[in-house]
């Protein structure tokens, strides 16, 4: 965040522009008498380094202290290490400058440039043609200009470095008033990445410029809803690649920052930003960075070196409230006016293959507290390394209801359809906690166990998880079950009529098992068994993770003898987000409406993405579970 990166690079090719002019003065002595015009000019061009042509009057006035030259018809090309092209075209050239003497070095005292047009390139390498020296080779000081007039210049700039495309008009002039507190003023409009956008700069009086003191300005941007301004400083006038900066930006969503910078961030709602940028040749430094979108926050600081040609990035970056649902196009305001779906539990916060391919680096992340969907995660911690388009997350941790979870990630996004691996482990975590609400009691409690391996392909959580394949389980064992909800399972009047009289006696839960197998997005029940001292439920069905749709069957068989039960399963039905449960036949309003409760205390057992390693299902009680649903599955049908 240097400022407006369109001014700048028109100030350097300016710069450069009035170097290639001060060297044709330096031997034009004969062409003030109108002599050996032609061989002179190719003379110098050559000591220029780049082709100049003069299609239009030429006069140089060089027996002065204060030597000028003025031609029309000016045309500029291309240093040796960029492609052929013209640089900068300029319909009358004003220059005049002040010979070095007593210590002082070449100072410009004036440039004015009329009817000009900068064609501006910089490939991938950092090789651009406004450059005076080949970059390989290192840099020279630019002298400075005292005072500047550009009215209208037409720029035409294209970075491939800092991935800004520009297209429209700049112009620089200096203030009204006595040279001392004219301030520098660089306006420009045009299209910036393929929008709209504005710019301006206000530098301090080029008369009081030096190379032995910082040259202060401020910057405002603005673009797609979005405004980016601040104030800085050059250490060392007119060096470009020293530069300290202060900057805030806000707007309706933080990808659209990427219409004034080249930076690809993701979708968010109205968002600020804060923070400090240094620069230093190939390294760049951004610190107390602050953003806000929603409930959300993020702080911290990022380093970019990019002496190799490929940006090394280094971040660190820390946050008290990370709300996912605070991101992506939901978030933003610009889902598909098609899309009628319910708020999905995983997040569709997308990002670009290309970005990960385009840096290599690590990334440290810690948060007090991260929401996915109404699950909450405390004390998360994260480091991710990329590698040509290689992410791994090796150290993903945190707590979730008193328990905890680590994780394992990778994302292959060699291609523009990436391929992600996910190792997720949950231990101890409080089923309580989970299923608790309002004031009641908890309607069942427990130790939850579970593991997920899948592999998926997509640019967001949502999609990974809409193409998953793999297999996912969750084990809860030594808990506790409402007796009413127990019972429910299989319909029994007894149970409804505990429900009703709101009764809390607990039932122990000897085992609980939900382990479901990934195909392409689709969860399809393997084993859905909860058995009780009273009642052995199972179950089947599936959850389509792209519309986050539960379609669940459970039944109950008593233990022991029971009146009046009726045989009608309980549907699970609705989202990841909002289940809701019925029986199949409305035989009575009690039943369904006292079924709810049971599908509050399944869905997470069935929602929980994991697989149970052997090291889950080692008691003896679970071990015995499966081969004993199945059978009574058997006399049943």
């Amino acid at each position: 965040m240097n400022g407006p990166w369109v001014a700048r690079w028109a100030l350097l090719a300016v710069a450069a522009v009035a170097v290639v002019l001060v060297a044709i003065l330096g031997l034009a002595v004969a062409v003030d008498s109108g002599h050996f015009r032609g061989p002179l000019i190719r003379f110098m061009t050559a000591r220029a380094g780049r082709p100049v042509k003069f299609d239009g009057a030429f006069h140089a006035h060089v027996l002065s202290l204060h030597p000028q030259i003025v031609a029309e018809r000016v045309t500029i090309g291309s240093p040796p290490w960029r492609s052929a092209g013209p640089a900068a075209e300029i319909e009358k050239v004003t220059l005049v400058i002040e010979m070095p003497w007593f210590g002082r070095s070449l100072t410009i005292d004036k440039l004015a440039l009329e009817g000009a047009a900068l064609h501006l390139v910089r490939d991938s390498t950092g090789h651009a043609n406004w450059q005076w020296t080949d970059p390989a080779k290192g840099g020279s000081r630019l002298p400075i200009i005292r005072s500047l007039s550009m009215p209208g210049a037409r720029v035409d700039l294209d970075d491939a470095l800092r991935h800004l495309r520009f297209q429209g008009t700049v112009s620089a002039h200096e203030a009204k008033g006595t040279q001392a507190l004219r301030l520098l003023q660089i306006e420009g409009e045009g299209v910036l990445n393929g929008r709209a956008a504005t710019f301006a700069i206000n530098g301090a009086p080029l008369a009081s410029a030096s190379h032995t003191k910082p040259y202060r300005f401020t910057f405002d941007e603005r673009s797609s809803g979005s405004r980016l301004s601040g104030s800085g400083f050059l250490p060392q006038p007119f060096d470009f690649g020293l530069v300290d900066t202060t900057f805030e930006a806000a707007g309706a969503d933080l990808k659209d920052l990427y219409y004034l910078t080249g930076v690809t961030l993701l979708n968010t709602g109205g968002y600020r930003l804060s923070g400090q940028a240094v620069r230093r040749g190939t390294h760049s430094m951004f610190s107390n960075l602050v953003v806000t979108s929603g409930q959300s926050d993020v702080r911290g600081t990022v380093s970019i070196e990019t002496s190799s040609g490929r940006p090394v990035i280094d971040a660190d970056l820390n946050s008290q409230l990370l709300r996912l649902a605070d991101f992506g196009a939901r978030a933003a305001g610009r889902e598909s006016e098609t899309a009628t779906r319910a708020p999905l539990l995983l997040s569709d916060a997308s990002f670009k293959p290309a970005t990960a391919r385009h840096s290599d680096g690590v990334v440290n992340f810690h948060a007090r507290r991260v929401e996915v969907g109404r699950v909450p995660l405390r004390t998360v911690a994260a480091r991710m390394t990329m590698d040509h388009g290689i992410l791994v997350a090796t150290r993903l941790s945190g707590d979730v209801y008193d328990g905890k979870f680590t994780a394992h990630v990778k994302i292959d996004a060699t291609t523009d359809d990436p391929a992600a691996d996910l190792d997720l482990k949950l231990t101890n975590l409080q089923l309580g906690q989970w299923v608790h609400k309002d004031t009641d009691p908890p309607a069942a409690e427990g130790l939850l166990r579970a593991r997920v391996v899948i592999a998926g392909r997509g640019t967001s959580l949502h999609q990974i998880a809409a193409s998953a394949n793999g297999t996912l389980t969750a084990v809860l064992s030594q808990g506790t079950l409402r007796d009413s909800l127990a019972e429910l399972s299989g319909i029994d009047l007894r149970g409804v009529g505990l429900a009703l009289t709101q009764k809390a006696r607990q039932t122990a839960v000897r085992c609980a098992v939900a382990s479901f197998l990934a195909h392409d997005g689709n969860l399809e029940a393997q084993s859905l068994v909860v058995d009780t001292d009273s009642v052995l439920i199972t179950g089947g069905g599936n959850i389509h993770l792209d519309s986050e749709a539960i379609d669940l069957d459970l039944h109950g068989r008593p233990k022991g003898l029971r009146l009046f039960r009726l045989r009608s399963p309980l549907l699970v039905r609705g989202t990841l987000s909002h289940p809701s449960a019925g029986i199949q036949a409305s035989s009575t309003v009690v039943q369904a409406a006292a079924a709810v409760a049971l599908g509050v205390l399944l869905t997470p057992l069935a929602s929980v993405l994991a697989f149970v390693d052997p090291g889950l299902a080692k008691d003896a009680d679970c071990a015995a579970l499966l081969a004993e649903a199945k059978a009574l599955d058997t006399q049943a049908h």
